[in-house]
């Protein structure tokens, strides 16, 4: 899962960047909402973290730029914690959630999830398919009750082919939500990766549908 942090304090950007890639998730953090508008119109993220108070432009006018142009990606404000008037602007532009600053690592996290979770069609943070089960708060996987164990890139590949159930995904869009935008690695390599996730799987949960991509439909 791809996300974008829009945060101009480099420190707690990175802080950001840390917690949810610990959680699996694939981060590439900006520091200004010019950057943040193109990046959101431009790539596809699975979720924004986005500050209002940016250089250049403002996270309001952010939210309302990639609504206006039709972007649907989930968007969890960070506000000031007593800013109840911009916490209210933010949702009203088209924001998901808010979370006032400071805030602990542990309930961001949570509520990227949730809105992420819900924008898929998921309503808690358990996502099954068939015998497959991922737990995407604890970072947990197991087929039919048993624990599996996955590399770092191998569970957001499946955490993000499960997340899109019934729909065929191409392999660059795969890439680009498992290794992020900066990064392209070729089919090759995704094939492999997704070969090693069904051997480990031990059934047919991953199939390939071909001229479109890979599926999950269990």
């Amino acid at each position: 899962m791809r996300v974008l942090v829009v945060e101009d304090e480099k420190r707690i950007a990175a802080e950001i960047a840390a917690a949810l890639t610990q959680s699996g998730y694939t981060v590439e953090i900006v520091g200004d909402g010019e950057e943040a508008w193109f990046r959101g119109e431009t790539e596809a993220y699975d979720g924004i973290v986005l500050d209002l108070g940016l250089p250049l432009l403002d996270g309001i006018s952010v939210v309302k730029n990639l609504r206006a142009a039709g972007v649907a990606t989930p968007i969890l404000i960070l506000t000031a914690r007593g800013s109840w008037m911009e916490r209210v602007a933010g949702i009203d532009a088209g924001a998901d959630d808010y979370l006032p600053k400071p805030f602990h690592e542990e309930e961001l996290v949570a509520r990227l999830g949730a809105i992420v979770r819900r924008a898929g069609g998921h309503t808690t943070p358990v996502i099954e398919a068939g015998p497959l089960r991922i737990d995407t708060r604890r970072v947990s996987v197991s087929v039919a009750g048993k624990p599996l164990a996955l590399s770092p890139l191998e569970y957001r590949a499946l955490r993000y082919l499960v997340h899109n159930k019934g729909r065929p995904v191409s392999q660059g869009e795969l890439g680009e939500h498992v290794y992020g935008g900066e990064q392209e690695p070729d089919s090759n390599a995704l094939e492999v990766l997704i070969g090693r996730l069904r051997k480990k799987l031990g059934q047919d949960i991953i199939t390939t549908q071909r001229g479109y991509g890979y599926i999950v439909q269990i």
